[in-house]
């Protein structure tokens, strides 16, 4: 989400002051109303890659969207997409509802739809589509472990303990909320907000436009944001656990020596 122009307070974007001058690439490069893909996220992130790396640098992937960030540094190829099927699945996702799309795709590809988020309509449709045109579980279309771009890369993981992390979620969306969040999605919602279906469903967004709307008070807004929150955390884990790749870092570990001790082995 740290895609989009003006969605800074509740994506945590970085401010210009906490780059301290290092280059940090793909942010802001989409408007609200535009709809990002992890095709063409794969394609903008290795062509970024490619041109730090032809400066002798290296490039340093952050993250915590497992499908984009898997994308690139594995060898990925995304199925051709079918505007009929499409427009068939987004047909039944008005008059059914994504819940019961959802409940599909959970029968279908259950590995799939625990990587998904219930209420993400598009990558449920997605993830149908694909298995309709491909005969094989939307899963089956993500690389192994052994299907990599970039062999050599070092992966690292942060890893904190549940009691830690639960109060700090909570910390969080309490701050996003004092440092502006409703005025940032009012702002947004003038710039387009609403015509795309990607940003305006990020957390903590869609929460406050429910706000605007009337449909909670703020409150419940703040509460819903945990909530979400806290179920993107165990997405995450399920998702990036299954990579053996990562070294994980815990809480009270020293970081540098950490990385360095990989990086000269």
């Amino acid at each position: 989400m740290q895609l989009y122009k003006g969605m800074d307070i509740g994506t945590a974007k970085l401010t210009l002051e906490e780059r301290r001058g290092i280059p940090h690439h793909l942010l802001d490069i989409l408007k609200v109303s535009q709809d990002a893909s992890v095709a063409q996220y794969q394609d903008l992130a290795r062509t970024a890659i490619a041109e730090i790396q032809s400066r002798g640098k290296a490039a340093i992937v952050v993250g915590g969207t497992g499908l984009y960030i898997k994308s690139i540094i594995d060898e990925m190829n995304f199925p051709e997409t079918d505007p009929e099927l499409r427009k068939k699945l987004e047909d039944e996702a008005e008059l059914l509802g994504a819940a019961e799309l959802y409940s599909r795709l959970r029968l279908l590809d259950p590995e799939a739809a625990s990587a998904i988020e219930p209420a993400n309509t598009r990558r449920i449709i997605r993830a149908l589509e694909v298995i309709e045109v491909t005969g094989k579980p939307y899963s089956a279309n993500l690389p192994s472990d052994t299907s990599l771009r970039f062999p050599d890369a070092l992966h690292i993981g942060l890893a904190m303990d549940r009691t830690s992390l639960a109060p700090r979620i909570e910390a969080r969306v309490h701050r996003m909320f004092d440092q502006g969040l409703v005025g940032e999605v009012e702002t947004l919602l003038n710039d387009g907000l609403l015509e795309g279906s990607t940003a305006q469903r990020a957390i903590g967004y869609s929460q406050v436009i429910s706000l605007i709307r009337g449909e909670f008070n703020q409150s419940q807004a703040i509460e819903e944001t945990i909530v979400a929150t806290r179920q993107y955390v165990r997405r995450q884990e399920t998702w990036f656990k299954r990579d053996l790749r990562i070294q994980w870092i815990g809480e009270g570990e020293p970081r540098l020596p950490f990385i360095k001790e990989r990086i000269n082995s």
